[in-house]
């Protein structure tokens, strides 16, 4: 039998996000016509614009479902990083949009404040802004769940673009039993306190969008909780130059992490993939983890960045164990770069237990002499 496939986690966040916008589209349709024929019938200037802006939550709609589908794209050669940065684009928009409805309330509150609102079929216009509030707040609730719950900036933008909807209704309601009990101008005040709340919400999530844009750090207490799993890693001395960043609803992890000088490159790697696998299943929301092996703390500076590579190391070596007569002696060398010096191991040909010890005391003796060189080991295969 085959193996059962498992569902793409991004497949699935996506058909969830889909789902809970387009239910909200339809409530957001049916509303807006409902709205504005009320508003029409009762000659309720409110209701109308309430149904307005209920249709014109269609449009933010739309924007998340486009901004959805493209954000859960896999990554490719032009964006390698993936493609969530579309999905913070796309909350900013939100926020802007929130911004723009809290600023066309308050003009509308404003004009109310000062002119007479005669309302007709006061009840029907009551009831329909009554239900306008339940069901929006409803959508709200279930929008917002779902996006806290795939750590969706832009789903919450938008369930609080259909809350604004819900509190333009409540203006309406405000505003139309203002006029009836004979208090026009309750509905201008209300509209203009509500509109201030909502700019603080559009406002909010504008800034923190624009934020991850410019690439600021995850929050303190994600940055630890990322710290203390690299450290559980066996064979992690310590980390440091540790750098966060969002990429919609994901977080990308830079680190070095200081491991034992004297392993292999193969161990430092296996060691440096382990950190990487146990971010991404110990901390949810780490989608890619670039690891950086480090023999030594070089948070501030590398002690040995100015020094020459293998090819120019080997010649000085060479030539000193040439000039003593050693050269051939010599089977391979190993290089450590620490501390600002070419610690250096050397392997001799195979020879007697007596000869070793006079050999590796010339062998060192003439590496010494070579520029940059700092302890010389010797080894050979008869100790």
């Amino acid at each position: 039998m085959g193996q059962t496939q498992l569902p793409d986690p991004r497949t699935s966040r996506y058909q969830e996000i889909r789902k809970v916008t387009l239910i909200g589209s339809v409530i957001d349709l049916l509303l807006g016509v409902g709205k504005i024929i009320v508003g029409v019938v009762s000659d309720s200037h409110a209701l109308f614009a309430d149904g307005v802006h209920s249709l014109s939550d269609l449009a933010t709609d739309f924007l998340v479902l486009f901004a959805a589908k493209h954000s859960h794209r896999e990554a490719d050669t032009e964006h390698p990083y993936g493609h969530g940065r579309i999905e913070t684009l796309a909350t900013v928009a939100l926020g802007v949009a929130l911004v723009a409805v809290a600023v066309g309330i308050s003009i509308d509150g404003y004009q109310r404040m000062s002119g007479d609102v005669v309302i007709r079929h006061g009840v029907l216009a009551l009831l329909t802004a009554l239900l306008s509030v339940l069901s929006k707040e409803w959508i709200y609730q279930y929008t917002v769940r779902v996006g806290r719950r795939l750590r969706s900036n832009m789903v919450i933008a938008n369930a609080w673009h259909s809350r604004t909807d819900a509190i333009s209704s409540v203006i309406v309601i405000v505003g139309v039993g203002g006029a009836m009990a004979g208090f026009p101008y309750l509905d201008g005040v209300a509209a203009i306190a509500v509109a201030l709340m909502i700019a603080k919400i559009g406002w909010d999530l504008l800034w923190k969008s624009l934020q991850e844009l410019i690439d600021t750090a995850l929050e303190p207490e994600m940055v630890e909780e990322i710290r203390q799993a690299i450290l559980a890693v066996d064979g992690v001395r310590a980390c440091h130059m540790l750098r966060t960043r969002y990429s919609g609803s994901d977080s990308l992890v830079d680190v070095h992490i200081l491991v034992d000088p004297a392993l292999s490159v193969s161990e430092g790697h296996q060691i440096g993939e382990r950190v990487r696998k146990h971010l991404s299943e110990q901390v949810e929301h780490v989608a890619d983890v670039t690891v950086h092996i480090d023999p030594e703390d070089d948070e501030d500076t590398s002690p040995c960045d100015r020094l020459p590579l293998r090819d120019e190391i080997e010649s000085r070596l060479h030539r000193e164990w040439q000039q003593a007569g050693l050269d051939e002696e010599v089977e391979r060398v190993v290089l450590h770069y620490l501390d600002g010096k070419v610690h250096v191991e050397v392997f001799l040909r195979a020879q007697t237990r007596a000869d070793h010890a006079t050999r590796a005391s010339a062998i060192r003796q003439a590496a010494r002499h070579a520029k940059d060189i700092g302890e010389v080991q010797v080894y050979t295969s008869a100790t």
